[in-house]
């Protein structure tokens, strides 16, 4: 691992590539949904090239997310290419440049809307150069693959930026951008998911494991991958309402072999489980929407909040208390953290118009997603600013 390597004698913050990725995620993922509520009703005026709701939207994906699948990719990496982590100085410039997109993007700089988008797109650019570099220098060609829906991310968000100049509302950028991100949660999540559940199940002498990943999962991903493409050109047409369906059927049945039920005494193996089933509960919403049944916010959020925020959420805890010699054990605060950000996305997408002593149910679901994050970054922030506790480290696999 290359957490076990020469020590970095600079600050702890900049030592490894989670850690400041993780914390500027979860310090922007408590600050942005409040940011969004005010301007959404017109409280605060964002002066940046978005309207409110694609601001909303673009933060989210772009900016949230996109720390946390650098932080990931810094990670891995090194672990995939048997090479030095990226420190130091690199970090700092990185972190800059992602603080610089986010400034840019809610309008704080007096520029246009083209250099918006080159001080945004920046990040994602200068992240696939540097992943692919290490991966080559390291000759590990067979995980040069994941440069390529980093790329398609990348692409998602200059479309985003050109369909708000041209047209005033992104629509394409949005869908291709959710789509990516959820292809890589089928991608990686499930290949770590069962994973990690075997190794925890074999600790526990049971007598059943997860199915190996095979052909059938091969199959669960290209169906939701095509899915998400139709989804992406034609949301409303009856081929991708029909490719949604499939590939929501599929992916709960890819779970069901996962044994997700006898992970319940470990939380944070059991929220990674929970965080996948909004896969599926989007893919089929979505499809739903497409057939005029359900309204389209409800799939995007049981997505968005659901299995993107849960999702990252998950990994960063799991990943900040391995890689900071930390038991895997989530205590009381994350795991409720986890909980109020799982039950913010089943409000947001079921009981939008809910009605509790005069809080609407988009203004219950952003407080709760807010707690979430005020409790994760309040338990998390230190582990991730501060040296890690001098013992030996956890293996964040098991």
């Amino acid at each position: 691992m290359s957490d076990s390597r020469a020590p970095y004698p600079g600050l702890a913050l900049f030592s490894h590539g989670f850690r400041p990725f993780f914390l500027s995620a979860s310090l922007f993922g408590l600050a942005v949904v409040p940011v969004w509520l005010l301007a959404w009703r017109g409280d605060l005026t964002l002066s940046g090239p978005f309207s409110p709701l694609d601001w909303h939207v673009h933060e989210m994906l772009f900016g949230y997310a996109a720390a946390v699948i650098a932080g990931f990719l810094f990670t891995a990496v090194p672990n995939w290419t048997g090479r030095m982590p990226t420190r130091g100085w690199p970090l700092v410039a990185l972190t800059a440049l992602w603080i610089l997109g986010r400034l840019s993007v809610s309008g704080v700089f007096d520029v246009g809307p083209v250099t918006v988008m080159a001080l945004d797109c920046a990040f994602l650019l200068v992240i696939v150069a540097m992943i692919a570099r290490e991966i080559v220098a390291g000759r590990n060609w067979r995980n040069l693959k994941v440069v390529v829906p980093v790329l398609v991310f990348l692409a998602a968000n200059v479309t985003f930026h050109l369909e708000a100049m041209v047209h005033g509302a992104a629509n394409y950028g949005l869908r291709l951008g959710i789509g990516v991100v959820i292809f890589l949660i089928t991608l990686i999540g499930g290949r770590i998911i069962p994973s990690f559940t075997r190794n925890w199940l074999a600790k526990q002498d049971a007598d059943r494991m997860p199915v190996p990943f095979s052909r059938f999962d091969g199959i669960c991903i290209a169906a939701g991958a095509l899915g998400l493409i139709a989804w992406t050109m034609a949301p409303t047409s009856g081929a991708a309402g029909a490719l949604l369906g499939l590939g929501g059927v599929l992916h709960l049945a890819r779970m069901a072999r996962w044994r997700a039920a006898a992970t319940w005494r470990s939380p944070l193996l059991a929220m990674l489980h929970v965080a996948y089933a909004f896969v599926p509960l989007g893919l089929v919403a979505t499809a739903g929407a497409a057939a005029g049944w359900l309204a389209p916010a409800a799939g995007v959020h049981l997505w968005g909040i659901g299995a993107i925020g849960g999702m990252t959420v998950a990994v960063m805890m799991r990943a900040t208390r391995g890689h900071t010699g930390r038991s895997l054990e989530a205590g009381p605060a994350l795991a409720s953290a986890f909980l109020l950000i799982a039950l913010a996305a089943l409000i947001r997408a079921a009981l939008p118009t809910l009605n509790l002593g005069g809080i609407d149910g988009i203004t219950l679901a952003a407080v709760l997603w807010t707690a979430g994050f005020v409790m994760i970054a309040g338990r998390m922030g230190l582990w991730l600013a501060l040296p890690s506790p001098d013992r030996k480290r956890p293996n964040p696999a098991h």
